[in-house]
């Protein structure tokens, strides 16, 4: 009896304290597919957006390109515009109070050269958006953008996994009062507060801790991500789990989507396990 308890209790310690391999590339194998697909972890904003080795040759021995959106599409701009807007004419200046209002104003003005009231109807989140280069210390660079550069030079399709209203609509989901009081407290901290987080996410994206990253997100002084985890990532994440399957049997396939997606219970990495594929960690 003594001996079971003591190999129950060592499994637990295991199965509690297990780490994520660090790694932002994995292999996707089994489950009846001919030829294995890659899974990438991608971050929308970097200083640095330079392919490493594995990811290139995982691009080469690929046939397509999937990101979360079809970027390669041209009309993606002007259908974005489209679902820019809150709905049932919801205004920034109804969400916030006079006070609150006027410092994101003047915050807007200091940072993108725009008034709030130029931006009233816009989704708030849609604005915090504008303000992620600023809290860039450099030129922003785009990881996806690289792996379009890599498909285009192979002359492969790239596809999305998600429509560009379906993602927007994501922020219909999430009261636009919490996206205006974030706003709202990132104008009061200040942008130069929002850098030091920021750095400490680029750091370890650069060092693949995917572990890391979920325990930022999880641990920041904002928690926007935490509160709203379900409807930014769970959600999406379900929906791709069912979507997946489908692009990776008619052809092998390199999966881009944000680091974010990847780790957890709810993660990519696991929702493909719990499919039946092998996910095989590329160092």
């Amino acid at each position: 009896m003594k001996v079971g308890l003591i190999r129950l209790f060592l499994a637990l310690c295991i199965s509690c304290c297990a780490q994520t391999p660090k790694t932002l590339l994995w292999k996707i194998s089994g489950n009846g597919l001919k030829e294995s697909s890659y899974l990438f972890g991608t971050i929308h904003m970097t200083c640095d957006a330079t392919l490493k080795p594995k990811v290139m040759a995982s691009l080469e021995a690929t046939q397509q390109l999937c990101l979360e959106l079809d970027m390669d599409d041209p009309s993606l701009q002007m259908v974005m515009m489209t679902g820019m807007n809150m709905k049932n004419n919801n205004r920034l200046d109804s969400l916030l109070t006079p006070k609150e209002f006027q410092e994101v104003d003047t915050f807007l003005k200091a940072n993108l050269g725009y008034s709030a009231k130029m931006m009233n109807t816009i989704k708030p989140f849609m604005i915090t958006a504008m303000l992620y280069p600023k809290m860039l210390d450099c030129p922003m660079q785009s990881v996806e953008q690289e792996l379009m550069k890599v498909s285009k030079a192979q002359k492969e399709d790239v596809i999305g996994l998600e429509k560009v209203l379906e993602q927007m609509a994501v922020f219909d989901q999430i009261p636009y009062k919490d996206q205006a009081l974030e706003l709202h407290q990132l104008a009061q901290k200040g942008i130069a507060t929002q850098d030091t987080e920021t750095k400490k996410m680029l750091d370890l994206y650069a060092q693949e801790d995917l572990d890391g990253l979920m325990q930022l997100f999880s641990n920041s002084e904002s928690q926007f991500y935490s509160k709203f985890e379900d409807d930014l990532l769970v959600k999406r994440n379900k929906n791709w789990q069912e979507r997946i399957p489908k692009i990776i049997q008619s052809k092998p396939t390199f999966i881009g989507v944000g680091a974010a997606h990847l780790g957890g219970k709810n993660g990519m990495i696991q929702l493909l396990k719990d499919l039946g594929y092998t996910l095989e960690p590329i160092f």
